[in-house]
């Protein structure tokens, strides 16, 4: 059916075209200019094919699923620690501020912010690297978060059918982390960012649990980036603006990019990898291994039931909320 016609819906697309053609750089991706989608579709009247992705992004189960995946610490005692849909929505708003400063396209970069997570398996990085070394293991493939989430939204979601994002959107999703740089600017910011915002976050919630105390942070950083988290993110912010601007790409200083590199050097070694979270690791390892074994001789549990049996499994397995994963694992 097609869409209604009105004074606004026949005049929004022109209005948005000529005024990005005033605000925004040269350098940023036009919103009526994408590469396009694998399948052809009549355009929204109200909205432009970058905010069309957000919405489904945002509307998708598997971003509602985000706020019970963890972040850093499994399962935390207290209602204040970050979880996977908490540190998507800081690094949006984050990579939106930097994009709006830079005059980037803001939509794109929050469509892609929104949507960068989407393939997180439960437990955070302990359980994506179970699920990858599992599976290296038992059948030589791999598992990687960010091709999961450009699977998630390209097959995954709408029972099988996908959201069919734009080529911008997809490319963002899958390059914000990995070997290869995204393909726009927009892309950059959040990839950057993304690495601005779990690292400072994660700090935050390391002392909140006591892994470390304020002092433990390395002197030589903190005295370059400020004391406080929301001061360091200040500080790189700017920092990736100025540098960003007088480059025409995304970059930080060599000073800046120092001290981002030593707090994340102290949190791999303080942290991430340290006996403090050793003991959930090996629980999360253990759980995930445990599932992925049930589900490969058990296939009948998996609801969805096409495609192989390693697919399903994988795929089932990194859709898991954490809660979800551990009453499975206690009930089996």
């Amino acid at each position: 059916m097609p869409e209604p016609a009105g004074k606004v819906a026949d005049s929004f697309e022109t209005r948005v075209r000529e005024l990005e053609k005033r605000s925004l750089s040269s350098l940023a991706v036009h919103s009526y200019e994408t590469r396009g989608r694998v399948r052809a579709e009549e355009p929204c009247r109200l909205r432009t094919p970058l905010q069309r992705d957000r919405d489904r992004i945002v509307h998708s189960k598997a971003f509602r699923r985000l706020a019970h995946k963890t972040q850093v610490f499994i399962d935390p005692e207290g209602d204040h620690f970050r979880t996977r849909l908490t540190h998507t929505l800081e690094t949006t708003g984050i990579s939106r501020g930097v994009a709006r400063t830079l005059r980037l396209n803001e939509d794109l970069t929050e469509a892609i912010g929104l949507g960068h997570d989407l393939g997180h398996t439960p437990f955070g990085h302990a359980g994506e690297k179970a699920l990858d070394a599992i599976l290296a293991e038992k059948f030589g493939r791999s598992f990687h978060h960010n091709e999961h989430s450009l699977r998630v939204v390209d097959v995954l979601e709408r029972d099988g059918r996908g959201l069919n994002l734009t080529v911008e959107v997809r490319d963002g999703i899958l390059n914000h982390t990995g070997e290869n740089e995204p393909a726009t600017l927009e892309g950059k910011i959040v990839r950057l960012v993304d690495r601005v915002a779990y690292i400072n976050h994660d700090i935050d919630d390391a002392i909140r649990a006591g892994a470390v105390k304020a002092s433990d942070l390395p002197r030589k950083a903190i005295a370059t980036l400020g004391e406080s988290g929301s001061r360091r993110i200040d500080r790189l912010v700017h920092d990736i603006v100025e540098s960003s601007s007088e480059a025409g790409d995304i970059v930080q200083s060599d000073e800046i990019s120092e001290a981002m590199l030593s707090l994340r050097r102290f949190m791999f070694d303080r942290v991430y990898l340290s006996s403090h979270t050793e003991a959930q690791n090996e629980h999360a390892t253990m759980v995930v291994r445990t599932l992925f074994c049930h589900l490969l001789e058990h296939p009948e549990a998996i609801p969805e039931k096409e495609g192989e049996p390693v697919e399903r499994a994988t795929d089932y397995l990194a859709g898991m909320t954490d809660r979800f994963a551990l009453a499975l694992y206690e009930s089996i």
